[in-house]
């Protein structure tokens, strides 16, 4: 289960002080799927990289089961994301001198997981990139890139998955292998947080909130 209690987080821009999350409160139960949307600069980003332990509240607390990660070290934190936590950045993130198969299996030895590589082939295999094994990040699409950031957040089998705008940019074949890839992970009982404008994404979810001036407001299910 992930909680956050009375969560703000502000950044200083230009020396005046901008409030991007203000006391954000939620519950996220273990197996939901839940989507956050907003506009471009709303604070989502933040919000998951808060939940991730990337950066740090100024105030209020983060819980994962029912650990406060807001009180870890960033040893401790970066264990934890190992073995809790996959993360799908929008950038993507890969390592531009690890080939494919070397992207994925590099998380295992961050979890200190004994390297799995028919895992790693299994997992590019699960996202179409098998025939990619040997290529790197330049030498790939921006759906393949995408498609590898899945694969890669995923080397640890985490029973969390943050998604920040995974089919902004993709065409509708790429956007097409996303969706389902996010119902087979919502069908294994992953607990998957999304920031995206995507409907497609939006209609799959248990729940839908709307960040708007640092808030997070549930939507109305009706």
């Amino acid at each position: 289960m992930i909680i956050l209690e009375d969560v703000s987080k502000s950044f200083t821009i230009y020396s005046q002080k901008l409030k991007v999350l203000d006391s954000i409160n939620l519950t996220v139960e273990d197996g939901s799927f839940i989507v956050i949307t907003a506009p471009s600069g709303s604070g989502k980003t933040t919000l998951l990289n808060v939940i991730a332990g990337l950066l740090r509240p100024d105030s209020g607390r983060v819980l994962i089961n029912n650990i406060d990660i807001t009180k870890l070290d960033e040893e401790s934190l970066a264990a934890l994301r190992a073995d809790l936590i996959g993360f799908v950045f929008q950038e993507y993130n890969l390592i531009s001198t690890f080939t494919a198969l070397e992207n994925i299996l590099f998380p295992m030895e961050i979890g200190q997981e004994e390297l799995n590589v028919k895992q790693a082939e299994k997992l590019l295999e699960l996202v179409d990139l098998k025939d990619r094994e040997t290529h790197f990040p330049h030498q790939l699409s921006g759906g393949e890139k995408q498609r590898l950031a899945f694969a890669r957040a995923l080397a640890n089998d985490p029973p969390i998955l943050l998604v920040d705008e995974p089919t902004g940019n993709l065409d509708q074949y790429n956007a097409s292998l996303i969706y389902k890839l996010l119902d087979d992970l919502k069908m294994k009982n992953k607990t998957i947080i999304v920031a995206t404008h995507d409907s497609e994404i939006i209609r799959r979810a248990d729940r839908c909130y709307t960040m708007k001036n640092g808030r997070l407001f549930e939507n109305d299910s009706s």
